[in-house]
């Protein structure tokens, strides 16, 4: 049987270690990754080795040659351009290295592994699979591929690096195969295919077998520094199988040929020391630790858990702990490198220079004696997140974790994501921490050679619909978190006006953490200009899309607190030209009040009420301070709760529009569904996300779109939320009906939902999510959003994954208030348990 080793990735997350280098030919402690691999092979008879190349295919040839002294047969099927997964491993029967009759190992070339093919292999002949994906469980798939399979290992699905909102398991693509090669038929020659999200979505559509394997072992793809020296670690701490390193010279000390320690120096292992390596005296060595051939390290230096490769010199006095130091680098004396530094070959460390925490140096570069380094050299910015965007966007406390510095990085990041010459709209609210952080943003777009519209101060729906309707390719806004004075939330949207999805947001941070910007020639720097007629143009198009007369002829009184945002300068005109007579609270612009605990904010709600009541008026509605959320009192000054709200809007839209389709978040209770069946509407079930609701209303699948959380998208006006929109809607509607609010809400159905959260530790919510699709297999109603499952008759549960926080989320539907409580209270009880077991 042959074995397929697909080498042709960059290694981008890796960088700067991989900017001079292939990925699969980076050392992992003795020898690269793909001899490691190679040796694996080898151990389980495999012989007959293809590469697949395309990026840097000469090192390979150069390293390996024909395999002879690996005891294996090498060739190499080498790509003109970028073909996928799937694509390049097509190439080999192109190019005759692979018959179509054959079965073939398929390995990704960054796999550390030591699985027992021979079990892996066994199962895919048992079960007469045309593929067999070995699969393993981590405790964070994101970063994955996901995979689903049936109890006898069939898979039905496949969910490429998932969100938490998306995991029900924690089993993942290895990027290890058996395949039938006769399945690559149905990858296009010459073209771009992958495997995950094209062939093997293809073959399950078309039914045909394909299995997973669970399987036990070691196994990790070292695709980040932080994780590339864990798999360097665990080898030499013998996690992981591998030939032997060399000598063992003292216990866990493994040492090449011609290597000096001098008597003084302490050495503690697990330590690697390739050839010609000496460590002079007085040195302190602690492993985990690798020091290649060639490296001098000199007295009184102190080296743990690090990582340094060949030809580098550790001056005296010099101290490195938890690094990655590339080849051929100086460190100089008394110079101090922090954990999670990761530096770029050739560089040069002056003396008593510090390089604090997760600094990233590129290659060649020359750290100046005596400087502190807090910052990556290429461009001063935040180190240390995992991830960029959350559920609000990019967050971060102002000035702490959101600086100047970061905010034009991260500017420079999303230009260069765009075309060169695109047009970017910009907006913040007041506060002046929104205002620095913006300018800052502002200054690093045109770094990448893009356009700035400044649309200064708006509601955010309006800044949506500019974005929407102009040139803009993209925009920006920066806001005062509305739940915490001190941060600052970053949201980026795309030309439809919506929030930018998963995939473009993974394309953003890769960009900002390789560091590895578009800059451009100073006559094509992007300029900077305002933007003009933005209110105008929304307040027109907003007034095209109600029934003005209706609304005039009704002539509403209203009471409606602006919690001190700009809306208030959009929609009060607005409203005054459709005759409403309103009464304004907190309609004073103030930056200092566009923060409000939850408490604050309830009471603000009840004073509304009050009034509304106390002047008889309509109705009373309260904005948030973006102008993105409404809440509503009706005329008796009644709180109406939000989910309630929700079914409101969607009652009165299916009286005026009956059989649209409205969407609601899988949360959402069943009672919209009753309502559709009224006027033969239809009930679109998404993720509990808002952009889940903007993608659909962006793509006229709805007419409506709504959560229950005060969010309202009228996808005739424009596929974002907005709360100004939706309340002068509802006005229209009430004006149409002939009816009052509180007549309105007394004619829906009821329902009785609770929601509740448990503490649950990121490492575990793969597992936990695992257990409950495998407990409540038989009762599921939908996994659109972690697992929804029956409970019995007009009885459910949903239990997903919190996407930011250590949190599941625990949803009922029952048929009371008290039978909900109990069902969420059973199920708080059940995943206590599960987490518990760990």
């Amino acid at each position: 049987m042959k074995a397929i080793v697909m080498a042709g990735g960059q290694g981008s997350r890796l960088r700067p270690l991989t900017t001079s280098r292939p990925k699969p030919l980076i050392p992992l402690v003795n020898k690269p990754m793909v001899a490691h691999i190679i040796d694996w092979l080898r151990r389980h008879q495999i012989t007959e080795v293809v590469l697949t190349l395309q990026h840097q295919a000469d090192w390979f040839q150069g390293y390996l040659g024909t395999g002879m002294g690996m005891g294996v047969q090498i060739a190499y099927a080498v790509e003109e351009s970028p073909l996928g997964t799937a694509g390049g491993v097509r190439n080999t029967i192109e190019q005759g290295l692979v018959d179509f009759d054959e079965t073939v190992i398929v390995v990704s070339g960054d796999a550390v592994t030591d699985f027992d093919l021979r079990a892996l292999v066994d199962f895919h002949e048992a079960e007469g699979a045309e593929v067999t994906v070995a699969l393993h469980r981590v405790e964070n798939p994101l970063e994955y591929g996901m995979v689903i399979t049936e109890a006898d290992g069939r898979i039905v699905q496949f969910v490429e690096k998932p969100g938490w909102a998306e995991v029900v398991s924690d089993l993942v693509n290895t990027g290890i195969y058996v395949l039938r090669a006769e399945v690559l038929r149905e990858a296009p020659a010459g073209e771009a295919y992958d495997f995950s999200n094209d062939l093997f979505p293809r073959l399950l559509a078309e039914g045909r077998p394909l299995f997973g394997l669970p399987m036990p072992g070691y196994w990790t793809d070292a695709g980040s520094p932080p994780e590339y020296m864990q798999a360097s670690f665990d080898m030499l701490q013998g996690r992981v199988w591998h030939k032997p390193f060399g000598e063992e010279r003292m216990e866990g000390v493994w040492v090449g040929e011609n290597v000096i320690i001098h008597d003084s120096a302490r050495v503690r292992g697990p330590v690697f020391l390739g050839d010609n390596v000496r460590i002079k005296a007085d040195v302190v060595l602690e492993g985990p630790a690798v020091i290649r051939d060639d490296t001098v390290v000199d007295a009184r230096a102190r080296i743990s858990r690090s990582i340094l490769w060949r030809g580098c010199y550790v001056g005296e006095g010099a101290e490195l702990n938890g690094a990655i130091v590339s080849k051929q680098c100086v460190i100089k004396r008394h110079a101090r490198i922090h954990q999670g530094v990761v530096i770029g070959d050739k560089t040069i460390i002056g003396e008593s220079a510090v390089i604090h925490p997760n600094v990233k140096i590129w290659p060649e570069k020359e750290v100046e004696a005596g400087a502190e380094v807090r910052e990556s050299i290429i461009w001063a910015g935040q180190r240390g997140r995992r991830a960029l965007f959350g559920r609000f966007g990019v967050t971060g406390v102002v000035n702490v974790d959101l600086t100047p510095e970061f905010a034009a990085k991260l500017g420079v990041a999303f230009g260069a994501s765009l075309p060169k010459g695109s047009m970017v709209t910009i907006n913040r609210d007041r506060h002046p921490g929104s205002r620095m952080l913006k300018r800052a943003i502002i200054s690093g777009l045109p770094a990448a050679g893009v356009q700035v519209l400044d649309l200064r101060t708006q509601p955010i729906p309006v800044a949506r619909y500019y974005t929407r309707v102009s040139d803009a390719e993209a925009g920006v806004h920066v806001r005062i978190s509305p739940h915490d004075r001190q941060v600052v939330d970053i949201r980026f949207i795309n030309a439809q006006g919506i929030n930018l999805g998963r995939k473009k947001e993974r394309e953003v941070e890769r960009l900002f953490f390789r560091e590895d910007f578009r800059r451009v020639q100073v006559d094509e720097i992007g300029r900077i200009g305002y933007a003009t007629e933005v209110e105008g143009r929304y307040a027109r198009y907003f007034l095209q899309n109600l029934d003005v007369k209706a609304i005039q002829d009704r002539a509403f009184s209203v009471a409606v607190d602006y919690a001190h945002g700009s809306t208030v300068e959009v929609l009060e005109p607005l409203l005054e030209s459709v005759h409403v007579d309103v009464v304004s609270l907190n309609a004073r612009p103030e930056y200092i009040m566009l923060s409000t605990t939850p408490d604050e904010w309830e009471a603000l709600l009840q004073r509304l009420g009050k009034l509304t009541a106390t002047m008889g008026l309509d109705l009373g509605a309260m904005l948030d301070v973006g102008g993105e959320k409404l809440y509503l009192v009706d005329d008796k000054g009644w709180r109406i709760p939000d989910m309630l709200a929700a079914a409101l809007m969607a009652d009165l839209m299916w009286r005026v529009h009956p059989g649209c389709s409205i969407a609601v978040p899988v949360d959402a209770p069943t009672v919209f569904e009753a309502i559709a069946e009224r006027y033969g509407g239809r009930v679109v079930r998404t993720r509990v996300d808002v952009q889940a609701l903007m993608v659909e209303a962006a793509a006229q699948n709805v007419a409506l779109a709504l959560n229950g959380n005060g969010h309202f998208i009228f996808a005739c006006f424009h596929p974002a939320p907005d709360g100004m929109f939706a309340l002068t809607k509802l006005l229209e509607f009430l004006a149409t009906r002939r009816i009052a609010l509180s007549q309105a809400t007394a004619n829906l159905p009821p329902f009785h939902r609770v929601h509740a959260t448990i503490h649950c530790p990121l490492a575990e919510k793969g597992r936990i999510m695992r257990e409950v699709n495998e407990g409540v297999a038989p009762y599921i109603l939908d996994t659109i959003d972690g697992v929804r499952f029956s409970a019995g008759e007009g009885r459910w549960v949903l239990i997903r994954p919190d996407a930011d926080r250590p949190l599941l989320h625990i949803v009922a539907q029952g048929r009371s208030a008290e039978d909900a409580e109990s069902l969420v209270g059973q199920q708080i009880a059940w995943v206590a348990d599960l987490i518990s077991m760990d």
